[in-house]
This record gives C-alpha cells, structure tokens and sequence, in this order.
C-alpha cells in the first residue's frame, strides 16, 4: 500500500462541517465491514465531505457487488482514490536505476582490473625485448596476444554495458517523470490537480512580477452544478467537467498560464506576468467559450443541457500570501454567484 500522504489544502472545512462531516463518516464506517483505522475513516471522510468526486463514483460500484465493505475493498480505495503518490512505483524505479548502475561499475571494476594486468603484461614483454632473451621472446609475444584479445572482449562488452545501461536509464527517468507528472494530474479532466496547483501557485510567488504586469488568478465554478448530478447522473456530471475543463484549457494559449482542477466543479486559472485587464478579458472569453458548449445525448445528438460558469478574477496586492489572494478570488467569484451566476466579477 502506497504511504499515507494527505493534502491539508483538501481539508479546508469549517469547525463546524467537519464535525457535521466526521458524524457522517462514523456512520458510514459503522454500515461496513472494515476495520476502523485512520485508512478507512480517511475513505469515508473524504466521501462524506464529497471532495473527491472520483472516490464516491467509485464507492457507489463497489457497494452494487458489496453491501458491506471489507478491509481488502476499503485499501484499495484508499490506494487508488486516496494516497497522492504511488511510492511503490517510485521506490521500484529507484532500486531499479541503482541495480543498473551498480552493474555498470561492475563492469568497469572488471575491465579496470583486466588494464592493470594487461599493461603488467606489456611491461614483462618490454624488459624480455630489452633483455633480447631470444627463448623468451616467443612465450611472452604469445601471452601477450592473448591478453590483447582477452582485454579487446572485455572492453567490448564494458561499452555494450554502457549502452544498454543508457538506455536503461533514459527509460527508468522516463518513469520516474511520468509518475511525478500523472501524480499532479487530476484523472477525470486531465488538468493539474489541486496538488500541482499549490506548487504552481508558490513558484508564481517567487517571481516578482515585471513592471506593467502583475500575477492574477481567476476562479470558475459551474453553474448549478449539482442540479446536473441530480437530475442527469454522475456520468452526465463527468462529462459536463471533462467538457469545461477542455473548454476552458482551449482559451489558454500563453504556456506560463495553469488551468487546473481545484476541487469539486472549481477551476483554477493561474496568470503569471499578466495585467488585470487581460485577466479579466481571458475570464470573459472562456465563460462565453463555455456557454457555446451544448452537452449531446451521444445516440440521438440532441442536446441534453447547456452550462455556464461564473468566474472571480483578482490581482496580486503587495501584501498578499497564497491564503488571501485565494480569498479574494473566491470572494469575487461568490459575488458573480450571488448576482446572478454566468458572469465574471473583478475583486
């Protein structure tokens, strides 16, 4: 099982929600079978909270072929919903590139060894030449063609060593990159998850901005979204994210710019190096690209809904952390909600 790792930045939820939450999850567990443990009532936490949209889809098929949960179904939820990073496959790319190196230095140890006694041979043959030991002359020119063809083989499969250890390894660090890249990509609309928008979000803080621009983030929700859940199911809703997401990431065209997935039916658009009015023109666009979208009922093509977002777009003040330039956006963001959704308002 992959270590335990939580996101505190996915548990944001007010003292009072949280106990509204933990009663919930206590009852939840108590429903099911597995143990209780920190594994399983991090499963029913985050189910109950409903901030992992891909686990609930998930706890619902489970429960169609298993009423009752198990410790083994419950673990592996955590394992494929839950735990951030698969430090397995980490820890067995790791061994793997450590295996081949130390093949390599193997090899280059035993072909090390095979120089030193070749140029010992070499030396021998010198001081019987010099020494004209004419009954010498034959065996040692004999062992020395020997040791030449012994350190030519050897030298020989050290650079097939080398190459096939390269390839090794190119292939080991592409591995190791698409683990740490498929682990900041959140899995149903293929833009950064919420983890790799902190990251992005705290390297846009250590660049300062260049004169004449500043640093802006807007925030997207869709509209009334969990009416579609309600009234046209999960795989509607699925759909529905998956086409704002594309929808959104189609208007982003500057590659500094990070679309992400920031919770639930929440975007996250980062702007680095960006004036406010260009913040609030490329919010604008992408509610209008997103209103354009018509959701298709794939047997018949009829359209089944359309959808609209709002958006809350800020700039970076000079006394802001991450906290409070994430507030202010969603502050204008509950403002474009509260007058009336599909709109975009500047805070």
């Amino acid at each position: 099982m992959a270590t335990v790792k939580t996101d505190a930045a996915r548990y944001e939820q007010s003292r009072e929600r949280s106990a509204e939450v933990l009663r919930t999850a206590l009852a939840f567990m108590g429903q099911h079978d597995a143990a209780f443990n920190p594994v399983t009532f991090t499963v029913w936490y985050e189910h109950a909270a409903g901030i992992n949209a891909e686990l609930t889809r998930a706890i619902e098929q489970c429960v169609l072929t298993e009423p009752r949960l198990g410790d083994g179904t419950i673990v592996r939820l955590y394992r494929d919903h839950v735990a951030a990073v698969d430090e397995l496959a980490m820890q067995r790319a790791s061994a793997e590139l450590q295996r081949v190196m130390s093949s390599m230095a193997e090899s280059a140890a035993h072909t090390g060894l095979k120089a030193g006694l070749f140029s010992d041979q070499l030396s021998e043959l010198t001081q019987t030449l010099r020494g004209q030991e004419a009954a010498k002359i034959g065996s040692a020119l004999s062992q020395t063609l020997a040791e030449t063809a012994e350190m030519k083989d050897s030298a020989a499969a050290l650079q097939r060593q080398v190459v096939a250890s390269r390839q090794e390894i190119d292939r080991l660090r592409s591995d190791l990159n698409r683990a740490r890249d498929e682990a900041l990509v959140d899995p149903l609309t293929r833009v950064v998850n919420r983890r790799g928008f902190d990251g992005k979000l705290q390297d846009m803080f250590e660049q300062a901005p260049v004169s004449g621009s500043s640093h802006c983030l807007v925030m997207f929700d869709i509209d009334r979204f969990k009416a579609v859940n309600d009234t046209c199911g999960h795989v509607m809703g699925d759909r529905v994210l998956q086409g704002v997401a594309e929808a959104l990431g189609s208007g982003v065209q500057d590659p500094t710019h990070c679309l992400a997935r920031y919770g639930g039916e929440e975007f996250a658009l980062l702007l680095p190096q960006c004036s406010r009015d260009a913040a609030l023109a490329l919010a604008e666009s992408c509610r209008e690209r997103v209103k354009a979208m018509k959701v298709r009922d794939r047997r018949t093509q009829s359209v089944v809904l359309s959808v609209t977002i709002s958006a809350g777009v800020t700039a970076l003040q000079p006394d802001d952390d991450a906290q409070s330039f994430i507030a202010r956006a969603d502050g204008a963001l509950y403002a474009a909600k509260q007058a009336g959704r599909d709109r975009v308002i500047c805070a």
